[in-house]
């Protein structure tokens, strides 16, 4: 593509919000673009403290977006580049994008994008898979050790004027990660950084993923391929980073939690519909499981009644796993290299699909 040129201006949009700010992304390209002529026009929406996203609504066929199409259609126009966290993208968005030829989405997967749409136009799309990976594992492993250690326990009781003692109670202290054997349910990005993690501490791991095999690195590293009804039954912590497909809602239910040993933990900080809240809090009830850590729920946010928030083995978080400041650099680095190889005529290393 020859924009960019004196003849030919590159006008890029950028829309962003309260995370994924705006100035991130004109820093990184601006890196990028060097000689090149670039108009910038960005917006910020008030996500997340003043809007709301909306996972799904039936009658669009994008998901997890804040606003509506028409909302972002005057802003589209005349934009050759679009730089997008969370506005929905859709076959009418594009008729009002008429010089529109890339779309860059600052996230794992382009849920708000309409891709037909896209493809059919010729419009290139790209995202930044990877780009929360290391902050989604480290919270993973910070959380867990957050609930079987009582840590934030531990804090409520203290900043209420109880220091506690009953948290060094045999009965209540919790175990060592280097006892433990953590199954991993999901091994990409995410899954294999919990791993490298974990392995310091001296956990056994084994790994569900139907689709990814182990490198010599895994097993040196002693961590073992299983299928999923053996892990669950041999693992004392399950962690949950699938990514959502037909396959995987849902694939943790009744019968699944029924095969883990008794008096084990479960961590999901991927997305709520891969896991049975109902029958994850009657486990946690009964003692079957010991605890639980979750930082994304089913639906999103839960309702404030819901029994689960009550309960004490719980260690619970809004949806936060993936944000961290690194995530926001990391996703903008990676759009403004896509870009420029676009431009420059070569493929991009991330695109959609």
């Amino acid at each position: 593509m020859r924009l960019g040129t004196s003849d030919s201006p590159l006008t890029i949009g950028i829309i962003g919000d309260g995370f994924m700010q705006p100035g991130f992304f004109e820093v990184a390209l601006t890196r990028q673009l060097v000689g090149r002529n670039v108009n910038y026009r960005n917006l910020e929406l008030q996500w997340p403290l003043k809007l709301s996203s909306t996972k799904h609504d039936p009658s669009l066929p994008v998901a997890e977006f804040v606003g509506r199409p028409e909302d972002y259609f005057g802003f589209l126009s005349g934009l050759d580049v679009l730089i997008t966290h969370l506005a929905p993208i859709t076959r009418d968005s594009l008729r009002h994008a008429e010089r529109l030829k890339i779309i860059a989405v600052s996230r794992g997967g382009p849920v708000n994008v309409e891709m037909a749409a896209a493809r059919e136009r010729g419009v290139i799309v790209i995202n930044t898979p990877g780009r929360n990976a290391s902050a989604v594992a480290e919270f993973t492993v910070g959380s867990l050790l957050a609930e079987t250690r009582n840590l934030i326990r531990g804090h409520q009781t203290v900043a209420s004027g109880n220091f506690g003692r009953e948290f060094y109670h045999f009965d209540s202290v919790g175990p060592e990660l280097g006892e433990l054997t953590v199954g991993i349910v999901g091994y990409g990005e995410i899954g294999t950084r919990v791993a490298r993690l974990l392995a310091p501490f001296g956990c056994k791991m084994l790994v569900f993923d139907p689709f990814k095999s182990l490198t010599e690195e895994d097993r040196q590293a002693g961590i073992e391929k299983a299928d999923l009804d053996d892990l669950l039954r041999r693992s004392d912590v399950v962690t949950l980073h699938p990514r959502v497909t037909p396959q995987t809602k849902g694939m943790i239910g009744r019968a699944q939690i029924a095969l883990m040993k008794t008096g084990a933990y479960i961590v999901n900080t991927t997305r709520g519909q891969v896991l049975d809240y109902a029958a994850l809090y009657d486990a946690l009830v009964s003692g079957k499981l010991k605890g639980a850590v979750l930082d994304t729920f089913d639906p999103e946010p839960p309702p404030e009644d819901s029994p689960l928030l009550k309960l004490p083995n719980v260690t619970l978080s809004p949806h936060i796993a993936g944000a961290s400041r690194y995530s926001v650099t990391k996703a903008a680095d990676m759009i403004a290299s896509d870009i420029r190889l676009i431009l420059d005529g070569k493929p991009p290393l991330y695109p959609a699909t």
